[in-house]
């Protein structure tokens, strides 16, 4: 482990100072050091796949029971899931998709 990766937990461990035992808790003692890393290390690779896992949740609960309508507007005009909205997602995710992909190989 480097220097930075010391230094990136002993800012993120001084910000949670306030929330008691949560230190204890991520660090396992009172210090930064290996284990303190490696928890680090496992939950950067975790978060997103926890992000993606809610997203898809939520993109699912919201077609399948539909968005609401503040006002009680109940019309039989509904445009179905699949494949209308379906293949909207995917074009759009599709499109966030290229994106980065120029950014990150084009510089762009």
């Amino acid at each position: 482990w480097g220097q930075m990766s010391f230094w990136g937990a002993t800012v993120i461990t001084n910000l949670l100072y306030f929330i008691p035992g949560l230190i204890n808790w991520i660090c396992g003692g009172f210090i930064i050091n290996d284990p303190t890393l490696k928890r680090f290390f496992v939950l950067h690779f975790i978060f997103p796949f926890i992000a993606l896992a809610i997203v898809f949740i939520h993109i699912f609960f919201l077609h399948i029971q539909g968005s609401t309508n503040p006002l009680g507007y109940n019309t039989p005009l509904k445009i179905p899931f699949y494949p209308n909205l379906l293949t909207l997602d995917i074009k759009g995710f599709n499109y966030v998709l290229v994106i980065f992909l120029f950014q990150s190989l084009f510089g762009i």
